[in-house]
């Protein structure tokens, strides 16, 4: 089975949700891809999508700009499935009626279902997230009602006879119960895809094509050490072997051990060339004396730019620069969906002075969890493949305030006790983010018998889905006690330990 082989195409409404569609259906073991809500039946016919899935949207299919889908879709004998905005304009386009509610439903609701291919599996009563203004009042000829709610009697619809289905609320949040299961039985029992595609099919697919793009000639990876350039890297390597050389530049801002790991998995265990670059002074004399979180952003990507610019003159010729883009980068960008290569013009902030001939993206069809699937199939070790979203300025921007290697090396020593004691109680299995930072205060404690003037370390953790809004962790107060007396009594300079308990917003993730 070759990976995309069974293809669904999302049709990109302008919903808040519509990533999280894909992410459903790719739970389903379906490859899809998420393209622009006016894409033409032709293009969708010469795809071989085997079923489209209509997204939510904000605007009102009877207003003057509202987006539309081109009619000849619905001649191509595929299945459809519209979702909120996705069911009002199929009804639309299909003849029925789209109105304004007396009584708009937001949030969890009860819904009656009768039996449809669409719900089987579970009961006739679920509860599912609605968020809509507009409903379906008269539906188009050859559709039945599948699904009402007190307010909307018309929750769902299907034309069984054609595989035209519509549901008002939105199956694929965490609030619907079963929506998974509603998706599920859309792209297998109703589209006929076999849920065949998975991580494995990825790699060889991937691996082989890269090979035949790229054939004899070189690549070159600025590596950050991060999942996603780590991946790319790894995939790369899987490709062309010693034809890809990996740039490592290691600032002095990273984590504890974290360059060494780096070092371990690409220096020494994959076949390409690996060139780790000892850039921690020359960062640092850069940082020196510098407080503004804006002007150390700055200063460091303008440095990594440098410093990557020098080392890719050393190496000379090179056709290809490997970028770790994932899926939702490219969705957000707004840029094209689908292509796994892209020309240099369209990429920003590339050293000026490199004559790429392309920029090779092999992750750019993936979301992150399916990056980390990826690199454990290509045998990178679970501790770089797991570790949480690390800032590009690294530990810069988690030292309140100016930089000097003596605040760096507290941090790291603090941040790696407390990551090993959230691990140590599996706090990391529903924790997204967590770590230590170092504030720019001081405070007085009494250690034996002695005064002490020394920092105060803030512990942050923070549970989240799309990393817009968070809360705090609810870190049990032992493992905190823990990490606290561990931190004070093993890291030099510091006598007090605080716990951040502020969600996002107020505040944001990172502390600077």
């Amino acid at each position: 089975m070759q990976q995309k082989d069974e293809l669904i195409l999302i049709l990109d409404f302008c919903g808040q949700y519509n990533q999280l569609i894909a992410r459903r259906v790719r739970e389903c073991s379906v490859y899809c891809e998420i393209v622009r809500h006016d894409t033409t039946a032709d293009e969708i016919k010469s795809r071989g999508a085997k079923g489209v899935i209509f997204t939510g949207g904000p605007a009102s299919v009877y207003g003057d700009d509202a987006p539309k889908c081109d009619p000849a879709i619905f001649d191509l004998g595929i299945p459809v499935l519209g979702i909120c905005y996705g069911m009002q304009i199929m009804t639309h386009t299909l003849g029925g009626e789209v109105k304004r509610a007396d009584k708009r439903e937001y949030g969890e609701t009860d819904v009656e279902f009768e039996s449809s291919v669409l719900f089987d599996g579970f009961g006739d009563k679920n509860v599912c997230l609605m968020s809509h203004t507009d409903y379906v009042g008269a539906l188009p000829e050859g559709f039945r009602t599948i699904a009402r709610t007190p307010s909307c009697p018309n929750a769902a619809i299907e034309n069984s006879e054609k595989n035209f289905y519509g549901i008002q609320f939105h199956a694929e949040v965490n609030n619907t119960v079963n929506g998974t299961k509603i998706i599920d039985n859309f792209v297998k029992k109703i589209c006929g895809c076999s849920g065949s595609w998975k991580m494995s099919s990825f790699v060889t697919e991937t691996v082989k094509a890269l090979r035949e793009k790229i054939g004899s000639g070189k690549a070159l990876c600025a590596l950050s050490g991060g999942v996603d350039s780590s991946v790319a890297a790894a995939l790369m390597n899987e490709a062309i072997g010693e034809n890809l050389t990996c740039i490592f530049v290691d600032h002095g801002l990273l984590r504890k051990n974290e360059g060494d790991e780096v070092e371990e998995v690409f220096g020494k265990r994959f076949k390409s060339k690996f060139v780790r670059v000892d850039a921690e002074e020359r960062f640092l004399t850069k940082l020196a004396g510098v407080e503004d979180p804006e002007r150390k952003r700055k200063i460091i990507g303008e440095e990594f730019i440098k410093v990557f610019e020098e080392e890719a003159k050393k190496i000379g010729a090179v056709d290809f620069l490997v970028q770790g883009t994932i899926y939702p980068d490219v969705v957000e960008s707004g840029k094209g969906i689908g292509a796994t290569i892209k020309s240099h013009h369209n990429v920003g902030g590339l050293p000026d002075h490199v004559d790429f001939k392309e920029i090779v993206e092999p992750l750019r069809d993936l979301f992150k969890d399916e990056v980390r699937a990826v690199g454990r199939e290509l045998g990178i070790p679970d501790k770089l493949v797991d570790r949480q979203p690390f800032p590009g300025p690294g530990l810069a921007i988690r030292v309140i305030g100016d930089i000097t290697k003596e605040k760096l090396d507290i941090l790291r020593d603090a941040d790696y006790i407390f990551r090993e004691e959230m691990e140590r109680d599996g706090i990391n299995k529903y924790a997204n983010q967590y770590f230590a930072a170092l504030t720019n205060v001081k405070s007085v404690g009494v250690m034996g018998d002695y005064r002490t003037y020394d920092y105060m370390i803030a512990l942050r953790s923070v549970t989240t889905v799309d990393f817009m809004t968070a809360t705090f962790t609810r870190v049990p107060y032992e493992t905190l006690e823990r990490a606290s007396s561990r931190i004070v009594n093993e890291v030099k300079h510091v006598n007090r330990v605080v716990y951040d308990i502020t969600s996002k917003p107020p505040a944001t993730i990172e502390y600077e």
